[in-house]
């Protein structure tokens, strides 16, 4: 960019424009939380001013300081440049209304599951009353501080296998006062002996091989233990059936997000009963299936499980 160009952008609204056009032109590919050009600029030009994601349009006519300006089209040139997703550049992201620190030790957040936490997880729960809930596989930790945070009665544990991870549900634990929250480290189920839930949440590896080794450079910034799940995207999700009984209440639930993998899940498994959700947008590929359909097919899923 010429020091021309830069000359005559002055306001936030400027810089905005300027940024989702760069953006557009240079065919970003965005999901990390945002799903256009044009709110991702707005995000990392409203982030970098300090100023609140929700600001009204009467500011975008104010003016930006030159060594403002230099530090947003920094930003600018390292999405562009490099692929870095917005939430890392940013070093935050938001998830069901709570402002997470993001980082590369985990995906983004960015999972449909967000809207059933502020459902109250209705209708799949009907009613039930819960008193322990697992986020199993919780990354950053957003779904279970999510839970925690709106559901103080509720005592939540959020597991995950990667320490790098942990450590940044550590600190998001801490930022958002999820005093509620308890983070552990285990393999699946490996770690969690002895503990019951009446809700396992979880949002695991379901990327298939193939699927992974195509994703465009943004995706490259993540762990790939978070996406990559075998040739059909099941490697874990079979396990993770397999064991939820022994970890469920008499009438638990589990709710499990396998994205485009469904399909597989759909395939390899036709006699169980799983609810697939609808969201505000449309199905994500996330089910949900009671504890007593789970043990129902117990020794199917466990022969499928065993095969992997």
């Amino acid at each position: 960019m010429t020091s021309q160009v830069a000359a005559q952008l002055h306001t936030i609204i400027d810089l905005i424009r300027y940024g989702a056009s760069r953006f557009n032109a240079a065919g970003l590919t965005f999901g990390h939380s945002y799903d256009n050009a044009l709110d991702e600029a707005t995000s990392l030009v409203l982030h970098a001013l300090h100023l609140p994601p929700d600001l009204g349009p009467a500011y975008g006519a104010a003016r930006v300081l030159e060594e403002e300006k230099a530090h947003i089209l920094g930003l600018f040139q390292r999405r562009i440049s490099e692929r870095v997703p917005a939430a890392y550049l940013n070093g935050e992201a938001w998830f069901a209304g709570l402002n997470f620190i993001s980082d590369a030790r985990a995906l983004v957040p960015r999972s449909p599951i967000a809207e059933l936490i502020l459902n109250g997880f209705e209708p799949w729960l009907a009613g039930r009353e819960v008193t322990r809930a697992l986020d199993l596989c919780t990354g950053s930790g957003c779904i279970a501080i999510a839970m925690g945070h709106y559901y103080p009665n509720w005592q939540v544990d959020g597991s995950d296998i990667n320490d790098a991870a942990l450590s940044l549900a550590h600190e998001n634990r801490e930022r958002l006062l999820a005093h509620n929250v308890q983070i552990l480290k285990s393999d699946l189920f490996e770690g969690l002996k002895g503990r019951v839930y009446e809700l396992i949440v979880t949002n695991p590896p379901y990327v298939t091989n193939q699927e992974t080794d195509e994703l465009p450079d943004e995706y490259r910034h993540e762990p790939e233990l978070a996406l990559r799940a075998g040739d059909d995207g099941l490697d874990l999700v079979l396990k993770i059936l397999r064991d939820a009984p022994e970890h469920l209440s008499e009438d638990g639930l589990l709710i499990c997000e396998v994205g485009d993998s469904e399909q597989h899940v759909n395939a390899l498994l036709p006699e169980l009963d799983l609810a697939w959700i609808e969201f505000k947008v449309g199905q994500m590929g996330i089910f949900a299936v009671e504890a007593a359909e789970l043990r129902r097919h117990h020794a199917r899923i466990a022969e499928l499980a065993a095969a992997r």
